[in-house]
C-alpha cells in the first residue's frame, strides 16, 4: 500500500467526516477485513499533544475507511493548520502500515448553536 495524500478542512465546533477507498496499484480494492486503524491530528510529528480522530471500515471488502470527530472534539481544537495521518494495524501480525496522510486546517466558527 502506498501513502495517500489528502489534506481536510475542519470547521471548529462541528461534526466531521470523510471516507477513504484504499486500492491496490491494479485498482483492485484493499480487503480491510482484520485490521484495526487509528488517526491522530498533531501540530507538528513531534509534538506531545494530540486529538484522535474515529476510525472505522463501513465496507472492509471494498476498502473502504472513514475517519471522524464529534463537534465536541473539534471545538477543541485551537484554529490553525496541523497534520494528521491514518495508520492501520494487521490484527494476525502486528504490522502497521500508514495509508493516508496529509495536513488539517481547522477553521474557527461564528455560529455557536
Amino acid at each position: 500500500m502506498s501513502v495517500r495524500v489528502v489534506n481536510l478542512i475542519i470547521p471548529q465546533g462541528t461534526d466531521f467526516t470523510s471516507s477513504f477507498m484504499l486500492e491496490e496499484y491494479n485498482d483492485l480494492p484493499i480487503d480491510l477485513n482484520g485490521y484495526t486503524g487509528s488517526c491522530h491530528i498533531k501540530k507538528h510529528p513531534s509534538s506531545t499533544s494530540k486529538y484522535s480522530m474515529d476510525v472505522t471500515f463501513p465496507n472492509p471488502d471494498y476498502g473502504e475507511i472513514k475517519i471522524s470527530i464529534g463537534s465536541t472534539a473539534s471545538s477543541s481544537i485551537k484554529e490553525g493548520r496541523y497534520l494528521y495521518d491514518i495508520l492501520l494495524t494487521e490484527t494476525a501480525t502486528g504490522l502497521k502500515t500508514r495509508v493516508v496522510e496529509g495536513t488539517v486546517t481547522v477553521t474557527a466558527g461564528v455560529s455557536t448553536s
